[in-house]
């Protein structure tokens, strides 16, 4: 396992747009549609990274927590499956099921959307406002495999809270860490 971080992805930046199948339902949905009304949350994560496994349980908490407040989650596995092949897309559903994901889990196969978001590990998370303008990208919370610290989502919660109140984050905003994305 790699230990990557985040890569710069400016604030404000507008959310590159994408169109990927999603592994629960086998939809084509695309990032218009998946738009939260307050708020976007994008999420590259995978189904075997330590990292992501770590922090799932507070994904699906803060996705239940936020919806009704017109914010969406949206999850991105861009993993090379051939050499990954524990994040094929039918064992992405079958986590998506088994750990309850109120949010769609899609596969990109191509690793473009990876690419065009300038992502890098897993997790590698993603806040937008509401006209899909990058307000947060960073980690979820300084709690590690292994670092006995709880698993909050204390900075990802904090930045959703600034966004919803329309406040400007004020919290340093430091890169997350996980495995890398498992390119071609």
């Amino acid at each position: 396992m790699a230990l990557t971080e985040s890569n710069e992805f400016k604030i404000g930046t507008i959310a590159p747009n994408f169109e990927l199948i999603n592994t629960i339902n086998n939809e084509l949905v695309n990032l218009s549609n998946l738009k939260g009304k307050n708020g976007t949350a994008i999420f590259f994560i995978c189904n075997h990274c330590p990292f992501v496994i770590h922090v799932n349980e507070e994904l699906v908490k803060l996705a239940n927590d936020y919806s009704s407040k017109g914010v969406n989650c949206i999850a991105i596995s861009s993993n090379d499956i051939i050499n990954y092949p524990q994040d094929r897309p039918e064992l992405m559903k079958e986590v998506a099921k088994n750990l309850k994901f109120p949010f769609p889990y899609l596969y990109d196969e191509t690793q473009s959307v990876a690419k065009a978001y300038n992502a890098a590990c897993t997790p590698d998370l993603y806040l937008f406002n509401e006209n899909l303008e990058a307000v947060y990208h960073g980690q979820l919370d300084t709690s590690r495999p292994g670092n006995d610290i709880p698993v909050t989502g204390k900075d990802f919660r904090s930045a959703i809270d600034a966004l919803l109140n329309k406040e400007s984050n004020i919290n340093l905003q430091k890169p997350s860490i996980g495995c890398n994305i498992k390119w071609k």
